[in-house]
């Protein structure tokens, strides 16, 4: 799996690993909303320390777990994020619904 979870108090951090495209997207995914809607988090911190690759699949997966947490009544924050999927994230406007960290 290419993604680990952990809850503390009233937040999840997911961290994830490796690629993240369109054969990896749907099994993070599915884990981690199962995780959210179980202890609904105040918070969703998506860690892409480990992230090597990330395709539109990426957005997607951040997109889908914004929309989530909103209704869960929370908010994403996505940290470790290299120069280059930053970018990405930017261009692709996540800066608007996630706060994104270096």
């Amino acid at each position: 799996m290419v993604v680990k979870l952990e809850e503390q108090e009233k937040e999840l951090t997911a961290f994830l690993s490796g690629d993240i495209d369109h054969h990896t997207a749907k099994e993070i995914r599915e884990a981690i909303d199962l995780k959210a809607e179980q202890c609904r988090p105040e918070q969703l911190i998506l860690d892409f320390k480990d992230v090597t690759f990330m395709d539109s699949s990426g957005i997607g997966l951040v997109m889908g777990r914004y929309k989530l947490m909103k209704e869960l009544g929370g908010s994403v924050t996505v940290v470790h994020v290299s120069a280059h999927i930053r970018k990405v994230m930017i261009l692709a406007g996540l800066d608007k619904l996630a706060v994104i960290q270096k």
